[in-house]
């Protein structure tokens, strides 16, 4: 079976945008936040690849962000935390 950039982050991605739902409800996902984005850059980091998957970590991150809608503040709120810091544990 062969891997892909995709097959390799989208589930990184999608954690992160459950926890963004659940902000958008009212919940306080901060902790939750920072362990699961902390937990992928470990992840990611372990593969010959690493700077490539973090880059679409937080490229997908930036670009789920953008398009949401204006009115979803919350969830935007935390697409954009978890891009900032995913760029700021980045190995490079």
């Amino acid at each position: 079976m062969r891997t892909t950039v995709v097959g390799l982050v989208t589930p990184h991605l999608l954690r992160v945008i459950e926890l963004a739902n659940e902000a958008q409800k009212g919940k306080n996902v901060d902790w939750h936040l920072r362990d699961t984005v902390a937990r992928t850059m470990n992840e990611l980091a372990d593969h010959f690849n690493a700077q490539a998957l973090v880059a679409s970590y937080i490229e997908g991150l930036e670009n789920a962000a953008q398009q949401a809608p204006r009115a979803r503040e919350d969830y935007i709120r935390i697409l954009q935390a978890a891009a900032a810091a995913a760029r700021n544990l980045r190995r490079d």
